[in-house]
């Protein structure tokens, strides 16, 4: 399952609107073992706005515990993924999409996933399978 940066947000903040969603699904993920697959662009939005929003010692934190979870790996977005971005863009370009998430869409393709744990409607928009 790939996880956005709205989710991990949600996850490492109890201020956050949907922080308690966000802790039953990684339980309920961790529970199942399910592997979880994220982007080093998701990573950097999510720890840029928890940077700003609860300090430097919350953000190196939250990226911590993702790196010591064994359920958790991090793809590095390559050449063959911008291409793969560009592409989403151009196809969703009536959307406001995000390059990272055209990023998520291209590493979601490649690793064949099409289950995302996301709080907003661009995966669903996509047409990937927002799990609940």
């Amino acid at each position: 399952m790939f996880v956005d940066s709205g989710a991990w947000l949600a996850l490492f903040s109890a201020r956050d609107d949907n922080h308690s969603a966000a802790e039953v699904l990684f339980r309920r993920a961790a529970g199942h073992r399910v592997p979880l697959i994220t982007t080093n662009l998701v990573l950097a939005e999510v720890h840029r706005l928890l940077l700003f929003r609860a300090g430097p010692a919350v953000a190196s934190a939250a990226l911590a515990r993702v790196d010591d979870s064994d359920l958790v790996s991090v793809t590095f977005a390559s050449q063959t993924h911008h291409q793969a971005a560009r592409a989403w863009l151009a196809k969703l370009s009536d959307q406001k999409i995000t390059y990272a998430d055209a990023i998520s869409f291209a590493v979601m393709d490649a690793e064949r996933c099409r289950v995302a744990m996301s709080f907003d409607r661009d995966f669903w928009l996509a047409g990937y399978e927002l799990w609940q």
